[in-house]
């Protein structure tokens, strides 16, 4: 089956069935949307999600799906303070990196 055959000879079926008639906003691309803003919104890494949906480079998915991402200003304080309350790896990290 090709990457369009599940579309042709089941989703578009199942929502033909429930009534719906199959287009661009219901259609395969919307489930693949769906799916990539689940994990961006989940805090996956964001050049994993590239790579599962085939893309050509992880800053077109970022292009994308940033507005999805928490804000720069929430990440950063989380960040730091897990850093003085020591839930962070992250200057262990940085010193595994420099070596």
């Amino acid at each position: 089956m090709g990457k369009n055959g599940f579309n042709r000879s089941a989703w578009r079926l199942a929502l033909r069935a429930a009534g719906i008639t199959p287009s661009r906003q219901d259609g395969m691309h919307a489930l693949r949307h769906f799916y990539t803003s689940v994990l961006v919104a989940g805090g996956c890494d964001i050049k994993a999600v590239s790579e599962f949906l085939g893309h050509a480079s992880a800053a077109f998915t970022l292009s994308v799906y940033v507005h999805l991402m928490a804000s720069a200003d929430d990440r950063a304080r989380e960040a730091i303070s897990a850093a003085w309350t020591g839930s962070s790896d992250g200057p262990a990290t940085a010193q595994e990196g420099a070596t």
